[in-house]
C-alpha cells in the first residue's frame, strides 16, 4: 500500500454502519487489498447501531492496513446525516460513499474513483444492469428518481445511487452548504454542479440480514428531498388552486345563469358535496404541505442538530487514539467547527 501524502490520501471510503456488524469487516478487509495510487483512508460512521457494530468497528481500527477512522454518533440520525458526518471527517482528494450490506462488491471502488479522477468529474453516480433489491424498493427506487427529475437539477436519467465518488471541491462546499437537521446529499450535490457522470457497476445481493431501509425511512428521505430541496411544490399547490378556484367561479357562473333562465330552483346536491369535498381535502393537503415547511423551519430556528459525534477512534502508536471532541455537533444556524484536513482538538485517552 502507498503512502499517504501530507494533505491526506487520493481516496476517503465513508461508510455509514448501521445493524453491520456482521459485515463490515468483510468489506473492510476488501478495501484494504485495493492498491490505489495515492493511498487510501476508511471512515466508519457509526449511526446509533443498536447491534455491537460500534465494538467491531474499534477492532478493524487497531488492525493493520489503511486507516480506519471510527466516528460514533450519539443516537441514529439516518444515512445521508452519517455520510454528512463522514464527509467532515473525511481528508481524500476523493471520497466514496457506499453501504455496509457488501452488496457493492468492494472491488468496484478502484473502477469508480479512476473513473471520476481521471474524467476530472465533480461527481460520479453509478447503476446497475440488475438491482438486487426487493421489488418494492426498486418500485419505490424508480419513483424517487422520477421525482428527482422534476424538483432538484438532476440531469434526466441518471440514477442516484449511495454507491457514488465525490470529489474534494465538491464534499467541502456540500458540508458547508447546509446546516439543517435534514440534508440530503444528492439535493445538495446538484445545487453545487452539473459536472457529472456515471458508471456501471455490479450489483449483489444482500449477504446478511435485511434492508435497514424500512418503508417509512423512505418515506422520511422522499419528504426530505421533496421539501427541503425545492419550492416546486408550492408552486404546485398554487396552480392547483388557481385551477380550482376557475372550476368553482365556472360552476358558480352556471348555477348563475341557470336560476335565472330556469323556473325551477338548481339541482345538483350530490355534485355539490363532492365538490365540497373534493375542495376540502385539496386545502388540507396545502396547509399540510405548508405545515412541513413551517415544521422544517421550526427545528432548523430551533437547531436541531444534523449529527453529534461522540467519539472518534482511530490507531494510535500505543493503541487505540480515542477523541470526545468538546464540539462535534452540525446544527442549523451553528457554524462547523470542524476542518476537513485537521483533527479536532478535545480530550482524549489511550485505550491498549
Amino acid at each position: 500500500m502507498l503512502e499517504t501524502s501530507d494533505e491526506g490520501p487520493a481516496l476517503s471510503i465513508v461508510v455509514p454502519v448501521y445493524n453491520g456488524a456482521a459485515t463490515v469487516g468483510e468489506l473492510v478487509k476488501a478495501l484494504r487489498a485495493l492498491e490505489i495510487e495515492g493511498g487510501l483512508e476508511i471512515v466508519l460512521v457509526v449511526d446509533g447501531s443498536p447491534d455491537n457494530s460500534l465494538d467491531v468497528c474499534k477492532q478493524l481500527a487497531t488492525e493493520p492496513g489503511a486507516p480506519v477512522t471510527v466516528l460514533s454518533l450519539s443516537r441514529n440520525f439516518g444515512e445521508h446525516n452519517a455520510v454528512m458526518a463522514g464527509f467532515a471527517r473525511a481528508r481524500g482528494a476523493y471520497a466514496i460513499t457506499m453501504d455496509d450490506d457488501l452488496q457493492n462488491p468492494p472491488e468496484e471502488v478502484r473502477r469508480l474513483f479512476e473513473h471520476a479522477r481521471d474524467g476530472n468529474y465533480d461527481a460520479v453516480y453509478t447503476y446497475y444492469e440488475e438491482k438486487k433489491h426487493a421489488a418494492w424498493r426498486n418500485l419505490g427506487s424508480r419513483f424517487t428518481n422520477w421525482c428527482a427529475d422534476k424538483l432538484i437539477d438532476k440531469p434526466p436519467g441518471l440514477y442516484l445511487s449511495s454507491f457514488r465518488c465525490v470529489s474534494r471541491f465538491l464534499r467541502e462546499r456540500v458540508v458547508s452548504s447546509y446546516e439543517g437537521p435534514a440534508p440530503y446529499v444528492d439535493g445538495l450535490i446538484f445545487q453545487i454542479t452539473q459536472n457529472v457522470s456515471r458508471l456501471q457497476v455490479n450489483h449483489l445481493p444482500r449477504a446478511e440480514g435485511r434492508s435497514n431501509y424500512t418503508l417509512r425511512r423512505l418515506l422520511r428521505l422522499w419528504l426530505a428531498m421533496f421539501l427541503n430541496f425545492s419550492v416546486m411544490p408550492l408552486r404546485l399547490a398554487t396552480i392547483l388552486g388557481l385551477v380550482f378556484g376557475a372550476l368553482g367561479a365556472v360552476a358558480a357562473g352556471i348555477t348563475i345563469i341557470e336560476a335565472i333562465i330556469s323556473d325551477r330552483a338548481p339541482q345538483g346536491w350530490a355534485s355539490l358535496m363532492v365538490a365540497v369535498l373534493v375542495l376540502a381535502g385539496v386545502q388540507l393537503l396545502v396547509i399540510g404541505m405548508i405545515g412541513e415547511y413551517l415544521g422544517s423551519m421550526f427545528l432548523a430556528v430551533n437547531r436541531k442538530p444534523q449529527y453529534l459525534v461522540r467519539e472518534v477512534v482511530r490507531r494510535g502508536t500505543e493503541g487505540l487514539d480515542i477523541e470526545h471532541p468538546k464540539v462535534d455537533t452540525r446544527a442549523a444556524g451553528q457554524p462547523h467547527r470542524e476542518p476537513s484536513h485537521e483533527p479536532p482538538h478535545g480530550p482524549r485517552h489511550r485505550e491498549s
